[in-house]
């Protein structure tokens, strides 16, 4: 069901030394900082030959990630993000298997401009998975 690994998503307390480390230290393409309001984020893609890094940082104090940071000061992997042929068939695939859909499990627009879905961590190993439709 799951395609290949879109991102790693990972929480950070200050974007722009973030975003410096990764384009002056590692030599890698970093994108411009985006606002994504719906889900409460300024994200930055680092774009790599095989997949992205997505840094996220908290954009207004109801941010989720403002709560994660609390918690992980230095920032954090926050989630993994595979893509899926067709996000409903997805997501009642997995609902079936028993499954829990965060946000009520109507897919969002994501900040690839696709349909997304996260999918509870005690239902993953511990990890936060986000599925995006291509």
């Amino acid at each position: 069901m799951i395609g290949r690994l879109n991102h790693v998503a990972i929480a950070v307390p200050d974007l722009d030394a973030a975003a410096a480390q990764y384009r002056d230290t590692l030599g890698a393409s970093v994108g411009a900082p985006q606002d994504e309001p719906d889900h409460g984020v300024t994200v930055v893609f680092i774009e790599l030959p095989n997949t992205k890094i997505e840094l996220l940082y908290p954009l207004g104090d109801s941010s989720p990630i403002a709560g994660f940071l609390e918690k992980n000061p230095a920032g954090g992997i926050h989630h993994m993000c595979y893509e899926v042929d067709d996000i409903l068939a997805a997501r009642d695939r997995l609902k079936a298997e028993g499954a829990r859909v965060l946000g009520g499990g109507e897919p969002k627009i994501g900040a690839h401009g696709k349909p997304v879905l996260f999918l509870h961590p005690k239902d993953f190993n511990g990890c936060l998975i986000e599925l995006e439709q291509v």
